[in-house]
């Protein structure tokens, strides 16, 4: 039979403030079976002695001991008396775990600079190799583990010069928290329940609307589907029309993270230059006449900023009917455009439906909002709605219902004239600064459209080292080869002039200059 346990030794604190009694005394006894006072099989005294001792209601103790019997620490039958367990809960939870192999360590990101190099002969596989350890990612799976986007949040929106950002500190956020208190405040029960895959009704209306008179898009609010990101998009689509090994057109340079998602899905890429035209159809089609895929930037080239000619526009489309290819337009700022109107979309122009336009509202609008769209051929439709309802079921429905109030009610088109006023004096501002300060230190490209522009450095500058010395000063600046892979291209900053207040410019170019100047110090030393 189990002994009795003394009450001596457990109760060691006093009780903390505003602690009710029950919650102090199963503490308590708690900790006196874990410390070992009260050893596994010892029966604990009853609870009318422990009311009597420590001068509590009864009711009190019972309640504690029916919290550690709920929890395993103790158990007991009617007139038997308490008795401690002889396991505990905490043994269960300490899970044996085996020895693992040492981690390997991914190779430094100038080797991993893009998913081309990963694969059976890529760079982390030949590491794997030479430690004679096998890799525990599949070649999917390298291929996604290196992002060019950041994967923390921002911890500030002020550093001057970031690219892909638009001007937050004016964007109507007060008007936007009244619509999202409106819309929840009347939304039936349906819109907190299961969405549309293909998007909320309203807003595919309001899109489709928008797109036709704006950028020159045919389409019906039919074949418009909400995504939670331009990525989503192209993943889906690769993945739809593009088997393991199959080719497909990029840009270069071009945008890293349209690479890396087409990569991951297994596409063979084929690098097209691009020139003061745009996209090279006439090497895209000596290089890969059959591809089945070509990612494009049309409006404004990622990252250099030109638009692709009418020309080549129609050479594109007339390659993609010729070879049963498909086009996937990324339209992803095209709005701000600071001389005449908007460029037409490709897709405009596309009589035989080759052509899956993509645009965004992360710089149109703000980026948390995690909100883009995708107008597809009427043919591939049924097939994306699918796969985006088995890989992503449907965009945040709330956030949605507020950008079509946004959009239905004009403030989406108010807010687009407003920016782009904005925008335009920033980027005047941005000019005349580094014209005024950077000498020969740096040359701004001409800017038609966009949130950002290239600033071009005197030959034999290491663009990479400028971007590390920027940081450390508080600026933000992206080297242009992090968007190059074969062709090469003379040195060069990508500068987002959006974020920067026309009246703090002078002083942030200045900031940028001593940067320069300072690079150009250490070469000479």
């Amino acid at each position: 039979m189990p002994k009795r346990t003394s009450t001596h030794d457990l109760i060691l604190h006093e009780r903390p403030a505003g602690t009710p009694l029950s919650h102090w005394i199963h503490q308590e006894l708690r900790e006196a079976i874990l410390a070992g006072r009260l050893p596994a099989g010892a029966r604990l005294p009853s609870t009318r002695d422990l009311a009597r001792q420590w001068h509590v209601a009864r009711s009190t103790v019972v309640t504690a001991f029916e919290q550690l019997r709920a929890e395993g620490y103790v158990h007991g039958t009617v007139g038997a008396g308490t008795v401690v367990a002889m396991t505990l809960p905490e043994e269960f939870l300490q899970v044996r775990v085996r020895q693992a192999a040492a981690p390997v360590p991914l190779p430094p990101p100038a080797v991993l600079r893009d998913c081309v190099g990963a694969g059976p002969a890529g760079p982390l596989a030949r590491l794997c190799r030479r430690r004679a350890v096998r890799p525990f990612l599949s070649q999917r799976g390298q291929r996604l583990a290196t992002s060019p986007f950041p994967r923390d949040a921002a911890v500030d929106i002020s550093y001057p010069f970031r690219t892909g950002q638009p001007a937050l500190d004016m964007f109507p956020c007060a008007l936007w928290s009244r619509l999202a208190a409106r819309v929840q405040r009347q939304a039936s029960r349906l819109l907190f329940a299961h969405g549309d895959a293909r998007g909320y009704a309203p807003l595919r209306d309001a899109i489709a609307t928008y797109l036709g008179t704006a950028r020159g898009v045919q389409c019906t609010a039919e074949q418009v589907v909400i995504v939670s990101g331009t990525q989503l998009a192209l993943d889906l689509v690769a993945r739809l029309l593009l088997d393991p090994g199959e080719t497909a057109w990029v840009e270069d340079p071009g945008f890293p993270g349209a690479r890396r998602i087409l990569a991951a899905a297994g596409a063979q890429l084929v690098l097209i230059p691009v020139d003061t035209a745009g996209l090279d159809v006439t090497t895209g089609r000596t290089l890969a006449p059959h591809a089945k895929l070509v990612y494009v930037t049309p409006a404004r080239q990622c990252p250099l900023g030109m638009p692709m000619a009418l020309e080549r526009r129609l050479a594109l489309l007339q390659w993609a009917r010729e070879a049963n290819g498909w086009i996937f337009e990324d339209d992803y700022d095209s709005e701000y455009r600071y001389h005449g109107r908007p460029l037409a979309a490709l897709q405009g122009l596309d009589p035989s439906g080759c052509v899956i336009y993509a645009g965004n509202f992360s710089k149109v609008l703000f980026p948390a909002l995690r909100l883009a769209y995708v107008v597809l051929p009427p043919r591939l439709v049924d097939a994306f709605v699918a796969a985006h309802s088995l890989v992503d079921r449907y965009a945040p429905v709330l956030d949605q219902a507020v950008l079509a109030a946004f959009m239905s009610e004009g403030h989406f088109a108010r807010h687009i004239r407003r920016m782009r006023t904005l925008y335009a004096e920033r980027l005047q501002a941005f000019v005349t600064a580094t014209h005024a300060s950077c000498d020969d230190l740096l040359h701004v490209a001409d800017v038609a459209a966009g949130l950002e522009t290239i600033g071009w450095l005197p030959a034999g500058v290491d663009a990479q080292h400028i971007t590390a010395l920027a940081t450390a000063r508080g600026l933000e600046v992206r080297p242009l080869s992090a968007y190059v892979l074969q062709r090469s291209q003379p040195p060069g900053l990508v500068l987002g002039f959006a974020t920067v207040p026309a009246h703090t410019m002078p002083h942030a170019v200045q900031r940028l200059a001593q940067v320069l100047r300072s690079a150009r110090r250490q070469k000479m030393g």
